[in-house]
Formats: structure tokens, sequence, C-alpha cells
């Protein structure tokens, strides 16, 4: 694996839904790094991703709702353990699950594996809250996949914040989880 500024030179065999992450970013004039690989499919192969991209890739949900009616991406650190319960009381919902396969790719264009922040630039209807774990935001730089799961991005988290965000008219809810 190896580093890279800005999109890749060749194109040529990758996906529609990452060239759209690269065009956004690139007319935002967000200045980003890209690094390919085998897919990332648990937090060990992200970890030594972490390591070529010296920043954290973070762990992205995709849940909903019981009645399956309110939709939330949520951005943590990969090393800290999930917990419904804990994430449910911080932003009143009874009960949290995992969304579907269709709804993440209905709403984010994305599918299992691939679940980023970048896939907001495809929920133009702002159906899906952002959730933030609060440690994410104290990194200068967060990771994340390009809505494919075989290419990895590093972007200033301030760029994400102040620039990409409000351009995906997106705004996001910090939340604090404990995992122990």
């Amino acid at each position: 694996m190896e580093l890279f500024e800005g999109r890749p030179e060749n194109t040529e065999n990758r996906e529609d839904r990452e060239l759209r992450v690269y065009d956004f970013l690139d007319d935002l004039g967000i200045k980003y790094y890209i690094t390919d690989h085998d897919a990332a499919e648990n937090m060990e192969v992200c970890k030594a991703i972490d390591e070529i991209l010296e920043a954290k890739i973070c762990k992205n949900l995709f849940l909903c709702n019981r009645q399956k009616t309110v939709f939330y991406l949520l951005l943590m650190p990969g090393d800290k353990p999930f917990k419904t319960k804990e994430l449910s009381s911080q932003i009143n919902s009874a009960r949290l699950s995992f969304a579907s396969p269709d709804k993440m790719l209905e709403y984010l264009d994305v599918k299992p594996g691939a679940v980023s922040v970048m896939g907001l630039i495809n929920d133009k209807d702002n159906t899906v809250r952002l959730l933030i774990d609060e440690d994410i935001l104290k990194d200068e730089y967060i990771g994340c996949h390009p809505c494919v799961n075989t290419s990895s991005i590093k972007i200033r988290t301030e760029d994400l914040i102040k620039g990409f965000l409000p351009s995906v008219d997106h705004a996001y809810t910090t939340v604090k989880l404990i995992g122990e």
C-alpha cells in the first residue's frame, strides 16, 4: 500500500460511486490522500490501513430505530466497542438496530463493508442523521472509505466538519460513547 495525494491517476477499474467522491472533494477544494488495498472487511485490516494513512479509520455504523423510519450514520473510533443502549439514551431512540443493506444502498449508495460519511453526498433528501463520537472530533485527520472498501482516504477533520458536511447539507450530533 502507498499513500497518494488526490484522485488516483488511473480511474479505469473504479466504481462510479468512488469517483463521485473524488469529484465532490475536488470541486470543494478539499485536500485528501488515498490508498488502495484489499477489501477492508474488519478492523484488523483497517489497522494496517491506519498505519499507511497515519490516521484512524472510523468505524461507521448504519443504524435505524425500531420502526425503521429514522436512520443514523454513526462515526466512532474503530477500537471502541459499540453499545446500542448507550447511544439510544443520548439520541432519544428507544431501540436501535442495524439498518438493512437495501436502505444503505438507497440512502448512501454504499454496500455493507463500505459505509462511510462520504456516502452522505448521495443522501439528497437528508434522510440520514449523522452522529459523531466526540473522540473522532479530537483527531486532526479522519480516515474513511470513498464509498468502496478497496480504497481509503484521509482528510482533515476540520475540512469534513466545516467544508464537506455543509456542502452535503448535513449537520451532526456529537455523542459520547464510553464503550465499556
